[in-house]
């Protein structure tokens, strides 16, 4: 599906997403990545939901943003509480969805200038 671009000059946006991708500005990602507004990180490490650790999301509640979106994929799957643990203690919100939500939720809330972070899960096919 593409997205329309906002009129947030100079922020990252999501411009598409389907089953295997998701693009950011244009730029096509195919493995799991964090999304800012401003900062793009490509090498988020796990490579499936059911590989999720707590190391993973302390890497996400580091970025300091008071807001989470948590893309599990193709389907919402919720984490284990012990794992969102690192995001509870800093007192930042979670919202857990598939990807197509947390695509359009994170262009919403960054088009609204809100400090967002969206961590995307993509599983490779195979």
């Amino acid at each position: 599906m593409k997205l329309h671009s906002p009129a947030t000059a100079g922020l990252l946006a999501i411009t598409a997403y389907d089953a295997g991708h998701i693009a950011v500005n244009g730029h096509r990602l195919t493995k799991s990545f964090l999304l800012t507004p401003q900062r793009l990180i490509q090498d988020w490490p796990p490579a499936s939901f059911d590989s999720l650790t707590g190391d993973d999301l302390r890497a996400v509640a580091d970025l300091g943003c008071p807001i989470v979106l948590l893309g599990t994929g193709l389907r919402q799957r919720f984490p284990a509480a012990a794992l969102l643990r690192s995001l509870i203690e800093r007192n930042i919100g979670a919202e857990v969805m598939d990807n197509g939500a947390a695509c359009r939720t994170y262009n919403v809330l960054m088009a609204e200038g809100r400090e967002v972070v969206a961590a995307f899960i993509i599983e490779s096919a195979g």
